[in-house]
């Protein structure tokens, strides 16, 4: 088959590799008819991300029509149509059976690498390097999807895939960073990034309260969409001063949520530390920037919470704690919850309407993703968001 493969920073290759093939019972394989080109998948792209190697298939959003089940499936049969979640996750593990499937303890064979670098493993993950897996990821024609009985949803007849594809990741991940902040009726809230996730938090601060949402962006077509569809006022951080800007619109007291949707890769406007961890990047030495999350902290008002979707690969330097602490501040990350999410979101599609293709700019083959990603890194041609139909 031919898969998108990572070779280094900057090199990604369309190669022809081996068919997936069942290996448990629980597997299924899945001919992938679109996936999609995630904002986190340009941190492997970049070079933020330990543990990839050659060759490794990347892409963590993926739907398609499964064309082999294992013995032990009886959830899904040949033919039927599926998301696949980015997260794996066993079912039954001590995480699992709380709902927390993005800490399952069963489904990286590398735990015990993840745990040296963090402490304890996450669950493992489709295409986001061997410290979380190794698994082949779906940005290719098939996918092996394990612990199927689990995972996937069914998608119900008459949805197109661009309806439902981002079920895969960003829309409950961008529904979860919404709902980590315990949005009160009424409630500020201030999201960082107006990227895809970032546009998803946005609409679901909405579904879940918020008085009032103010993004802050500096590239225009990200603004705009986050205007038109979000209906969130918007603050371009390279034109105005984000703190004073807020300090003003909420009397001084701050937001009293704040959404940190950008993560390792984040900049800051005339900012001397980035100039300096420009130019450790450009001799290979990426450095995660915490400039949306510190001010983030900074903005958010005495008492709020911030709320953590961006992905971050390393440790930060700079973190001002003391804010933290001293504001008494609540402070909630973490890899999504797929499995939570995927019935009750699909339900918001089919039963109220809520279109999530309203973030698609591109459509493209997967003969045209290395292209992609560089349109989508340079945010070249209005690029938001990128869905490959392989």
């Amino acid at each position: 088959m031919r898969a998108l493969c990572w070779h280094g920073r900057h090199d990604v290759r369309v190669d022809t590799v081996e068919d997936p093939q069942i290996q448990d019972p629980r597997d299924i394989i899945v001919k992938i008819t679109s996936t999609g080109i995630c904002g986190s998948d340009l941190h492997l792209y970049n070079g933020y991300m330990g543990g990839m190697q050659a060759g490794d298939i990347i892409g963590h959003e993926p739907m398609g029509e499964v064309v082999e089940v294992g013995a032990a499936i009886t959830k899904f049969a040949k033919g039927d149509r599926v998301v696949v979640p980015f997260t794996i996750s066993c079912g039954s593990c001590f995480f699992c059976d709380r709902q927390l499937f993005s800490l399952c303890d069963e489904s990286n064979p590398n735990a015990e690498k993840a745990a040296e670098m963090m402490g304890h493993s996450p669950a493992g993950l489709f295409g986001y390097s061997h410290l979380l897996g190794g698994f082949p990821g779906g940005q290719a024609e098939y996918l092996r999807v394990p612990y199927a009985d689990v995972g996937p949803i069914k998608v119900p007849a008459g949805l197109k895939d661009d309806q439902v594809v981002f079920l895969s990741d960003i829309f409950p991940t961008g529904y979860m960073a919404a709902e980590n902040c315990d949005i009160e009726a009424g409630d500020t809230v201030a999201v960082w990034g107006c990227g895809p996730v970032a546009q998803f938090a946005i609409q679901s601060a909405w579904m879940l309260g918020a008085g009032r949402v103010i993004a802050i962006d500096r590239v225009p077509e990200r603004l705009a969409l986050a205007e038109k569809h979000g209906r969130a006022e918007t603050i371009n951080f390279e034109e105005q001063d984000v703190y004073e800007e807020l300090m003003q619109r909420t009397d001084g007291r701050g937001p009293d949520r704040c959404i940190e949707a950008v993560g390792a890769e984040s900049h800051a406007a005339g900012d001397l530390k980035e100039a300096l961890d420009d130019a450790r990047e450009a001799v290979h030495l990426p450095a995660n920037h915490p400039y949306a999350l510190s001010e983030a902290i900074k903005c958010c008002r005495k008492g709020g919470t911030v709320s953590v979707p961006g992905v971050y690969t390393n440790t930060l330097n700079d973190m001002p704690m003391h804010s933290l602490m001293n504001k008494a501040l609540t402070l909630r990350g973490g890899q999504t919850h797929m499995q939570h999410y995927l019935e009750p979101l699909m339900n918001k599609i089919v039963d109220d309407g809520f279109d999530p293709s309203f973030v698609i700019t591109h459509h493209a083959t997967l003969e045209e993703a290395p292209e992609m990603y560089k349109t989508f890194e340079q945010r070249k041609d209005g690029c938001i968001k990128v869905v490959l139909k392989p």
